[in-house]
């Protein structure tokens, strides 16, 4: 008696249709820890602290040029005069009210730190895991690049390079964001050296994805939670540089209304008139502080993740 095999036509394969690979899934499995980080997160108070601090901070930053009630740069009273009528908290070193110098003065500080965290969360993570995918020359060379950097402090590196090119705010930027790419690149290539071996990255490279597709698609959404963590405290230490930056005169320009700036004009008449300090001070410390939390938040929320996920059978 002979034995049979049974192989299956070529139309019985074309009607089963194509196979489903791990590539084609492995963004949308990637978002779920994202979410349930964010989820878990929420259910610590600081968190939610966090984000109130910040709501009130933010809102302030944006919608403040628009509610501001005098023109920021227009004369009200003689400098450094005590809350009047229609000027609730006083005049600063000019004579301009300094509620609406406050208001309008948080627009462009968070929206140059904002923007600077942006750009070195992009790049560093592309630096992070070009390195880490590389695994060769190219990975020494990359980070002993951002060891170099990352010898500088960020405020003596910003100070650096705005003293001796100059105090645009594009300027203030890039700046910001090529001090804070290393530290978001050495991240993404701890975490990245984890991904660049898995099934689904070997699939797409066999099935000739071009790198950068691999890059977006497959290795960046499975390390986005650390990024986002990182991408918090980085948007803490850009604040803090930008309104160092303009309180020792290398950051926003005057007439401009800055928060750094308002502290450095002001700071002499402290005891007579306190408010156009204490304003920006204030506004600057709930805002670091309730990044801060909202950074530790996930934090702590990526390591419970991380746990349950290593006990899973």
């Amino acid at each position: 008696m002979s034995s049979t095999t049974n192989v299956p036509d070529d139309a019985a394969v074309a009607a089963a249709g194509p196979v489903d690979l791990p590539v084609a899934n492995s963004s949308r499995i990637a978002r779920a820890p994202l979410l349930a980080l964010i989820g878990r997160s929420l259910r610590f108070g600081r968190t939610r602290i966090a984000l109130v601090m910040l709501a009130s901070v933010i809102v302030v930053a944006l919608l403040g040029p628009d509610l501001a009630p005098k023109a920021p740069n227009g004369f009200v009273a003689e400098p450094f005069h005590p809350p009047l009528s229609g000027a609730p908290f006083g005049t600063d070193s000019l004579g301009r009210d300094v509620l609406s110098r406050f208001l309008a003065g948080g627009r462009l500080i968070l929206g140059v730190a904002a923007a600077a965290t942006a750009l070195g969360a992009i790049a560093g993570a592309l630096i992070g895991i070009t390195a880490a995918y590389a695994k060769s020359a190219l990975d020494d060379v990359l980070m002993r690049l951002n060891d170099v950097i990352l010898a500088f402090p960020m405020i003596v590196f910003a100070l650096l390079v705005v003293s001796t090119v100059g105090t645009k705010p594009w300027l203030l930027i890039v700046t910001v964001a090529v001090s804070t790419a290393p530290r978001v690149a050495r991240v993404a290539r701890s975490a990245a050296l984890e991904i660049v071996d898995r099934e689904f990255v070997k699939a797409s490279e066999l099935f000739g994805e071009r790198r950068l597709a691999i890059f977006a698609r497959d290795v960046l959404p499975n390390i986005a939670s650390p990024l986002l963590v990182e991408a918090s405290l980085r948007l803490t230490y850009s604040i803090a540089v930008v309104a160092a930056l303009g309180f020792l005169g290398f950051g926003i320009q005057p007439p401009n209304p800055d928060w750094g700036l308002m502290i450095k004009e002001n700071q002499s008449a402290l005891a007579v008139q306190p408010w156009p300090v204490v304003l920006p001070i204030a506004a600057i410390a709930i805002l670091t502080i309730g990044m801060n939390l909202f950074a530790d938040g996930l934090s702590r929320a990526l390591i419970g993740i991380e746990r349950k996920d290593r006990n899973a059978p």
